[in-house]
């Protein structure tokens, strides 16, 4: 017994329609169905997986608690690209004892999304 996956993040964010753009262009999620709650949001899809619950509620800035959200990706050039086009500050870090590449940027809330990038995908880069 014990958890399997991470089943989603929520964000609280008067700066939902940013949100929701930020996890769609540069994370490469799609917004999916959402149950009609009370209050305006999306759910943001990995696949099937609703992974990324953005309330159109006040809420805090930053990551607090939360050091990071990450995504395994792909496209480690196209993203490089389209975040020096949205002018968004970020770091590429590699994983140790792999060639893995993670990009960390902030969403605009201030929280922390780390995106990592296969060894084959960044092996192939230096062919």
């Amino acid at each position: 017994m014990g958890a399997i996956r991470l089943e989603h993040v929520n964000i609280h964010t008067a700066a939902y329609e940013e949100t929701k753009d930020f996890f769609a262009e540069v994370v490469g999620l799609r917004v999916g169905p959402r149950p009609h709650f009370d209050f305006p949001g999306y759910w943001m899809y990995a696949g099937d997986q609703p992974v990324i619950h953005i309330s159109g509620k006040a809420g805090g800035v930053g990551s607090g608690a939360i050091n990071h959200v990450s995504f395994r990706s792909t496209g480690f050039l196209e993203t490089l690209e389209l975040l020096e086009r949205r002018e968004l500050t970020y770091r590429v870090a590699e994983v140790p004892g792999t060639r893995d590449r993670q990009i960390f940027v902030a969403d605009p809330n201030g929280v922390t999304v780390e995106l990592t990038f296969a060894d084959a995908e960044v092996a192939d880069l230096a062919a």
